[in-house]
């Protein structure tokens, strides 16, 4: 057995006989620049605490990968397309385990974003190199199998992270859960090389740079714009970004209309088929990524679990992927796309619509059918809609193809955190501020609460330290008139941190439950949109369709839609 796979795909008579060992090492790319974003969520505290971070800080820790991992996806695409997606992958592995180590020796919030957006530019090399690679390596029959398991390797990544850095953060530092990355990647870079056959377009011609660029800037511009604007406010940035981010747009598309081999055929987004793939692909990760932003926040801050308890307990969601991927593999076949992904996206509506029962007394117990239904939509509607992507695109273009699935993700994650994470901070204040109405809390102590649910509990405790130190004087105090004072206003204080506490938990719960009222508002009517755009299934059940009816090999497929 050769050491290194050095047989192109494109030119096997055949499938590869280790398609399926190949697929695993595509799957454990994945994993890892998925988890390197959930992993965050429940470090960024530990972090916070460590290197003093503002609230500003933190937002640009989590978002300074997403920027360079959304903006490079559709160039760098096109790049391995034509000289090699396994060069892509492998390359992306290595800076992505480079932007690691950078974030573990890290000891600055500059530091750590820099180290992240290293981290994100890895990641837009491996993202669209792993469907490629996985389109070019799988026959028609077997791809949606592959892609299905692709997916589910996405849902269980979403809860894999926060169980992976919570049982790091039990006895090591925040930064530990950099490191962990840079073993698998280096395991994925030797799984790669061993049994990832090397693939390119065999006519891919010149890459369209031009249009490339314009890519680049516009959806940069329209990333920072979403994360800057809900966050920090409509000033001058957020508008500078949203101007450069409209003009950019429409360079790209009058570009790419005339270009005789544009980056991206921006006319598939004229059927109906692809347009709504997208479409759905971009509201359901809305959904995801802003559920799961204030499902975390929920778990540790008002339920009080650490950071490997809310891990565990987010295992129920991963599951339940694996048992909608699995559905989706049965039920696809036979009822068509349209049905599989309208009811993954009615399902996904469902679990925020139950989102909307949280209060104050709510339990895990309450969270386990939002997320259970939720994995399940998961699994159902993503595989069927990133399987008609990849499809639209010849054997030239899969890279492209991917980097257009992954972009649509990206963005409606990014979406997520940036509309459902600002409805959430304006309720949560809203309600705090009616839950301590007429209160004797300090006005400085009650704005600084209203940051943040963690900044909430922050003062809570520090009310109650400060009751404590007081209690404490007046034990050792010689003066019995000085030690009832003193005893009475640690009895205020210590009535303050309760009542402050209880307010937190509260205000908090009725902003989840507000927010995913509104999240469900927005997935349900987009719902709608795409079942409207979906077209019905074209062939019965019983008849396949003409590419199923073989498993060609990669390299007869060239230029196939």
């Amino acid at each position: 057995m050769r050491l290194v796979m050095n047989e192109p795909a494109e030119r096997m008579d055949r499938p590869y006989a280790r398609r399926w060992w190949a697929l695993l090492v595509l799957c454990l790319s994945l994993l890892i620049i998925v988890m390197a974003n959930t992993a965050l969520t429940v470090a960024a505290p530990a972090m916070t605490e460590d290197l003093g971070l503002t609230s500003a800080d933190l937002q640009w820790v989590i978002d300074g990968y997403t920027v360079p991992y959304a903006a490079l996806m559709l160039l760098l695409g096109a790049i391995g397309d034509k000289y090699s997606r396994r060069g892509a992958l492998v390359l992306g592995l290595v800076v992505f385990a480079g932007g690691s180590v950078f974030g573990y020796l890290a000891d600055s919030a500059t530091t750590v974003i820099a180290a992240r957006a290293v981290m994100g530019a890895g990641a837009a090399m491996i993202m669209p190199a792993t469907l490629s690679l996985l389109a070019a390596t799988f026959p028609r029959a077997e791809r949606a199998k592959a892609i299905t398991l692709w997916t589910a390797t996405a849902g269980l990544a979403i809860a894999a992270g926060p169980l992976v850095a919570g049982a790091l953060l039990e006895d090591h530092g925040w930064s530990s859960t950099f490191l962990i990355n840079v073993p698998v990647a280096l395991l994925g870079l030797v799984g790669a090389l061993v049994l990832v056959p090397p693939s390119r377009a065999a006519d891919r011609g010149r890459i369209d740079y031009g249009g490339g660029l314009l890519s680049v800037v516009w959806i940069a511009a329209l990333v920072y714009m979403i994360i800057e604007g809900p966050h920090f406010g409509w000033g001058v940035n957020a508008v500078t970004a949203a101007v450069v981010a409209g003009a950019g747009l429409l360079a790209f598309v009058l570009w790419e209309l005339r270009h005789p081999r544009p980056l991206l055929d921006v006319r598939r987004f004229t059927d109906r088929g692809f347009a709504g793939s997208n479409l759905a692909v971009a509201l359901f990760f809305l959904a995801v990524f802003g559920a799961f932003y204030y499902l975390t926040q929920h778990l540790q801050f008002v339920l009080g679990y650490d950071a490997l308890d809310t891990g565990v307990r987010m295992l129920p969601l991963a599951g339940a992927v694996f048992a909608g991927a699995a559905l989706t593999g049965l039920l696809t076949p036979r009822v068509g796309m349209k049905w599989t992904v309208t009811a993954g996206m009615v399902g996904g509506t469902a679990a925020l619509a139950l989102l909307t029962q949280v209060g104050s007394g709510s339990s895990y117990g309450d969270f386990v059918a939002p997320l259970v239904v939720l994995g399940l939509s998961i699994g159902l509607a993503l595989s069927p809609c990133t399987d008609a992507i990849m499809g639209a695109f010849p054997e030239s273009e899969l890279g492209v193809g991917g980097a257009v699935n992954d972009t649509s993700l990206e963005l409606g994650g990014s979406l997520g955190i940036a509309i459902l994470g600002s409805l959430l901070a304006t309720s949560y204040s809203g309600h705090l501020s009616d839950a301590t109405a007429g209160s004797k809390l300090p006005a400085d102590a009650l704005s600084t609460a209203q940051d943040s649910v963690g900044a909430g509990y922050a003062v809570a405790r520090g009310l109650g330290d400060k009751a404590r130190q007081l209690t404490e004087q007046a034990a050792h105090t010689g003066d019995p008139q000085q030690a009832e004072r003193l005893r009475a206003q640690a009895g205020q204080l210590g009535d303050g941190a309760r009542q402050m506490a209880d307010a937190v938990g509260s205000a908090f719960s009725d902003a989840v439950a507000h927010t995913s009222l509104i999240g469900a508002v927005i997935l349900g009517v987009g719902t709608v949109v795409v079942a409207l755009l979906l077209p019905g299934s074209a062939k019965p059940v019983d008849e396949p369709a003409e590419e199923d009816k073989e498993l060609e090999p990669a390299g007869a497929r060239q230029g196939r839609s």
